[in-house]
């Protein structure tokens, strides 16, 4: 069967399949578990959910709750929360499957013209990419979140002592730092109003931002609703130790910035070479993947196959070592 007659296959059926999610999504009712949602942990909703049913829930929502309550699926979209993209776990699938068909589409079609195997490849790639962009943005979302942690007890510690409660001081720091830190408080606050307690809306924001500040900060919390205590204090505390931490986290990372740095230039120097390489003359670099002898299976298994492995594991062994050796816990 052809190359092309899969890919436009491929094309078709994803086609299909979003003009009919798109049919039966397209109502105008109000859905009021997913304006909820945003405040509420998820095992609130589930009771909501019954007594709104009659509301008329669209399809795509029942397949993404569908998928979420499967095990395999619930840490994934645990990792949109955290990443604060807002996509469900369907359509998550679907940008996934998406970017693996074009990038195996390019390398098919465009850069490796007639190359089933770089199809392959680029079909890996492709199924990563959306992967990595997950893990950068909450990545970036968790960091900017324990970079501004210090200044948030600063502020709840002022709040406090100027005779504020403790939700009164979440409500302030939710209307005067910027996001991400905003945000979250924001939600901690709207989920006490709708009936949580406390407790619970803390360690949903935990679940949405596994921070160990953070978890600091929600125990003292919990601590002193129970049994009372200077709580301005001990976050004046944990509130110096988080900036310190965050200091020395800086210094470290000034100081591994030329290995970082190396551990890129060695994984991407090998890939970017092959490429021009194969820009120049792309006869010659093709055969490493061609069919042709010598064989390691004849016929099935040619040996520029095992030279690319080899090479690959070694560039990933390389940088992983390279991250392991400036990776340095504080």
């Amino acid at each position: 069967m052809s190359p092309l007659f899969i890919f436009g296959g491929l094309a078709v059926l994803l086609l299909l399949i979003g003009a009919a999610v798109a049919f039966f999504t397209g109502g105008n009712q109000p859905n009021v578990s997913e304006r909820m949602e945003e405040y509420v942990a998820p095992s609130f909703l589930d009771v909501a959910d019954e007594t709104i049913a009659a509301e008329g829930p669209d399809v795509a929502d029942r397949v993404d709750k569908a998928l979420s309550k499967r095990s395999f699926f619930q840490p994934l979209k645990e990792r949109l929360a955290r990443a604060d993209m807002k996509l469900r776990v369907i359509e998550y699938l679907a940008l996934v499957f998406l970017s693996t068909i074009g990038v195996a589409a390019a390398a098919y079609f465009v850069f490796f013209r007639g190359q089933l195997i770089m199809a392959l490849v680029g079909a890996l790639v492709g199924m990563q990419l959306p992967r990595m962009y997950l893990g950068y943005a909450e990545k970036k979302r968790m960091n900017a979140f324990n970079n501004q942690l210090g200044d948030t007890l600063n502020l709840w510690v002022n709040a406090l002592r100027s005779g504020y409660s403790v939700l009164q001081g979440m409500e302030t720091i939710a209307t005067e730092l910027p996001p991400p830190v905003s945000v979250e408080f924001e939600r901690v606050v709207q989920e006490v109003r709708l009936g949580l307690s406390v407790e619970q809306a803390l360690n949903n924001m935990y679940r949405r931002v596994p921070s160990e500040d953070l978890d600091l900060v929600i125990t003292a919390v919990n601590i002193q609703r129970e049994v009372g205590g200077n709580l301005a204090e001990v976050l004046d505390s944990i509130s110096f130790t988080i900036r310190e931490r965050v200091r020395i986290k800086g210094e470290i990372r000034t100081l591994t910035a030329q290995g970082r740095a190396s551990a890129w230039i060695i994984s991407l120097l090998p890939i970017v070479l092959g490429l021009l390489l194969y820009a120049i003359n792309p006869g010659y670099v093709s055969q490493l993947w061609a069919m042709e002898k010598p064989f390691i299976i004849e016929g099935v298994f040619p040996c520029g196959w095992v030279v690319l492995g080899i090479g690959a594991t070694m560039i990933g062994l390389g940088a992983f070592a390279i991250q392991k050796i400036v990776q340095i816990e504080v």
